[in-house]
């Protein structure tokens, strides 16, 4: 009986939380810290670039999954069944609950029928790291939105570049999910 609480019931479960809270914060020289930490733990065991951006991708792949289950539990949100709408989905919700507001722009490839850009000015990941490194360290973002868009069933691959002082996060879906939305 304990655990069949009715929505009457005061008792709440964690995953009945708003997934969203102002006042749970976490400070930026905090995160900062902690990020820090993780890069220098995935360089300790690497021998070249490409591969501390694989390992960060990895860290963030795995935090993409379960950022994309919380929502599901906690904001019963419908299943996204559309390429936009699954990005906008990360563009926006996603984005306001991990770097405190929405990526800049989402825009799709001219070129590319499979290919979409998300655009952000000032993304928090790479805000106190200098140049060279930002790339590399942004793969943990976009290893964050491969989780997500994995785990919602559109296969994907992320890459992260810097453009015009922005970062860019280059979206490619794979030719099955293309084939879905046809």
């Amino acid at each position: 009986k304990e655990f069949c609480a009715t929505m009457d019931s005061k008792v709440r479960s964690a995953f009945d939380k708003p997934l969203i809270k102002r006042e749970a914060k976490v400070s930026l020289s905090a995160f900062s810290y902690v990020f820090s930490e993780l890069v220098q733990h995935c360089q300790s065991q690497i021998d070249r670039g490409e591969d501390l951006e694989k390992r960060l991708a990895e860290a963030g792949y795995g935090i993409g999954l379960r950022v994309l289950e919380l929502y599901s539990f906690r904001e019963k949100c419908k299943k996204e069944r559309s390429v936009i709408q699954i990005l906008n989905f990360v563009r926006t919700s996603v984005w306001k609950t991990l770097f405190g507001r929405p990526a800049d722009d989402l825009q799709i490839s001219n070129n590319k029928k499979n290919e979409y850009y998300i655009y952000d000015s000032e993304h928090l990941i790479c805000k106190y790291i200098s140049n060279p490194n930002a790339e590399r360290c942004a793969a943990f973002t976009a290893g964050i939105i491969n989780g997500i868009l994995d785990g919602a069933e559109f296969t994907c691959e992320v890459k992260a570049v810097i453009s015009k002082d922005r970062m860019v996060f280059i979206v490619t879906f794979s030719n099955k999910v293309i084939e879905r939305e046809t």
